[in-house]
């Protein structure tokens, strides 16, 4: 009998030609998976991690942070509730925009209309301004969505991809656009709870925090790393929903949950707040400082166990 290959399914948040797209097919070539996979587009981020939740699929890859708009605040909210997922990959895509005119319009001045997803229309505001001036900015519902609504003639123009525009033979209005040359946005890999990566010293660690509604709980919360050395390098704050002025938090720290240091804060944070692991894997762009090694504090802990002699 043949070996089956089982190719695993990853769902993004589509439809094809988003950047998320691109995002998987990143990961691909960066080798997040073993080998091929078969692409699930899905209509949300929401909707993408809630294939996982499903079983329809074995992971996704869904945006989570632009460098220019912040935290991608679907993305946020639907790994804070429902079953636990956790991130176990994450890269980096530079993001510059195509505008894409529809039928019949060849320049910027004849744009009257133009659909762009939210996140999309905060990274290209300035030059919506500057250059479709008196243009109406309408709400679609993905960057290859937008395309897709010009292409089915419910708008002028699109702020899109490249590779939306090829897909659905759209004319290209301008190329590299964005308001912020530098602008980058984060994606993360998303699977049910599995083991975590192994440890690579360039790593972020990420939580969902509930403190207890006491005074000075956040600060309780948020010490237990400064008073280690770990660098908190991203809080979110997200409103519960159920209970007026009751937020959680979302944080990211460097580091892995492996790294002794760490681990003592989380099991410190477990003591004075709900939480929710949402994963170590290796950063696409470490930086700040590691956990400080707690070798010497080991050693020495060690040394009055054994009863020796201090200098």
């Amino acid at each position: 009998m043949r070996n089956l290959v089982v190719v695993p399914k990853i769902a993004y948040f589509g439809p094809s030609g988003t950047f998320t797209e691109m995002a998987l097919a990143q990961l691909e070539a960066e080798g997040a998976f073993d080998g091929p996979v078969e692409r699930v587009a899905a209509t949300s981020p929401p909707a993408t991690l809630a294939m996982v939740r499903d079983g329809v699929v074995d992971g996704a890859v869904v945006p989570i942070e632009s460098s220019v708009e912040g935290a991608v605040v679907p993305t946020l909210d639907s790994l804070a509730l429902g079953d636990r997922l956790q991130i176990v990959a994450e890269t980096e895509l530079d993001v510059a925009f195509t505008i894409l005119g529809g039928a019949g319009v060849e320049r910027l001045d004849q744009v009257r209309t133009v659909r762009a997803y939210p996140v999309a229309a905060g990274q290209v505001r300035i030059w919506l301004e500057e250059n479709c001036p008196g243009a109406q900015l309408q709400t679609a519902s993905s960057n290859a969505g937008a395309a897709e609504d010009v292409a089915n003639g419910l708008a002028d123009a699109a702020v899109s991809t490249a590779l939306a525009g090829e897909r659905l033979g759209l004319r290209s209005l301008a190329d590299g656009v964005a308001d912020e040359k530098s602008a980058r946005t984060r994606f993360v890999l998303v699977t049910a709870p599995t083991r975590v990566p192994a440890r690579t010293g360039g790593d972020r660690t990420s939580a969902v925090l509930e403190p207890h509604n006491t005074p000075g709980s956040l600060v309780g919360v948020l010490s237990e790393f400064a008073t280690r050395g770990i660098d908190l390098i991203r809080i979110e704050s997200r409103p519960v929903r159920t209970t007026p002025g009751l937020y959680r938090f979302f944080v990211d720290c460097i580091g892995h949950i492996e790294d002794p240091l760490v681990a003592e804060a989380f099991r410190a944070l477990h003591r004075k707040s709900h939480v929710r692991f949402l994963g170590s894997w290796p950063a696409a762009n470490p930086s700040g400082p590691p956990p400080p090694s707690d070798g010497d504090a080991a050693d020495w802990i060690e040394r009055i166990r054994q009863g020796e002699r201090e200098s």
